[in-house]
């Protein structure tokens, strides 16, 4: 679509009727589970961060790892609290090594990067199982589950970013009241569902993001993990309805339409994997206040460290 076009498209509203109270019965569902945290203390290498070994309890209580990094050399005493970023990993990707993601602790805030269930082969490494398992799918999570929103992947993934964020804002280094939540890509579209699940953030910073506006995304692209979709249904060839309708549950669109913190978008309109009509219809939706960064002549990949100085100047400011 010209840019013109781009700023006003809207996708038709797909919400399944039970939208509000699926999600809520998700979340009041993990809490039905004991709490169960633990941390220890590691050495990064890195003189100026502290960095903790996270595990906390996500969907059904399952365990899911996590970084937190800490501004300061290990051991430092910190007499206010600290705001926070919580970093959500894009499709294939898990929370790395210890010292790869550090931006935002360095930047002077707490830093905590949440590890994806069952992922983390792709191009980054994970440490976290996905102990549920599925009926048949195609390779890759877009279609674990697809047959039913109650067992599809991403309603585990989607609960365990709550509890994410949950995590953060209970630990005694971190103000409650100023978290944010940021994400590339596939952690884009949880930094858009957080928004619409969790009340209270200081902003969301999603880059480029994946899980919007399915229906159209599966027909225009043929670009994994939208084409994971396709690839199903070319084999399953009676079911669009039914799998479509799993995925309306999980839609960045319709979180977007009820997330109110602050938003600080960004696309890049010759992106093959996800479709700048897409990212649009979720900035277009978005019912906070926002911003858009535009980078006209890139892919997937965005702005990148364009973009990093973008949200560090923008979170700063909002703080401020």
């Amino acid at each position: 679509m010209p840019l013109e076009e781009l700023r006003v498209y809207r996708p038709q509203a797909e919400e399944p009727a039970d939208f509000d109270s699926f999600w809520q019965r998700s979340l009041a569902e993990r809490r039905q589970h004991a709490a169960s945290t633990r941390l220890e203390l590691i050495d990064s290498g890195l003189a100026g961060i502290e960095t903790w070994d996270v595990t906390f309890d996500g969907f059904a209580g399952h365990e899911i790892k996590g970084w937190l990094h800490l501004p300061g050399p290990p051991g430092s005493q910190r007499p206010n609290r600290l705001p926070a970023v919580v970093q959500f990993q894009g499709y294939g990707g898990g929370r790395g090594l210890a010292h790869e993601y550090v931006l935002w602790a360095m930047a002077g805030y707490a830093h905590f990067v949440m590890d994806n269930r069952g992922q983390g082969s792709g191009y980054i490494l994970g440490d976290t199982d996905d102990p549920v398992g599925s009926g048949p799918a195609t390779p890759g999570f877009m279609t674990k589950g697809i047959s039913d929103p109650e067992t599809h992947y991403f309603r585990r993934l989607f609960v365990d970013a709550v509890r994410a964020v949950e995590f953060v804002r209970g630990h005694p280094a971190v103000d409650p009241d100023q978290v944010a939540v940021s994400g590339m890509s596939q952690g884009g579209g949880l930094s858009l569902a957080v928004g619409g699940l969790v009340s209270g953030l200081v902003g969301v910073m999603s880059d480029v993001p994946f899980l919007c506006d399915f229906r159209r995304a599966a027909r225009i692209t043929d670009r994994d993990p939208y084409a994971e979709i396709a690839r199903y249904l070319k084999t399953h060839r009676s079911e669009a309805d039914e799998v479509f309708t799993t995925l309306s549950y999980f839609d960045a669109v319709s979180h977007a339409r009820r997330a109110h913190a602050p938003g600080l978008f960004s696309v890049g309109l010759m992106d093959l994997t996800c479709p700048p009509s897409t990212v649009y219809a979720a900035y277009n939706s978005y019912a906070g206040a926002k911003q858009m960064r535009i980078y006209p002549f890139n892919d997937h990949e965005g702005g990148q460290a364009f973009q990093e100085i973008e949200q560090i100047r923008w979170l700063n400011e909002l703080l401020r």
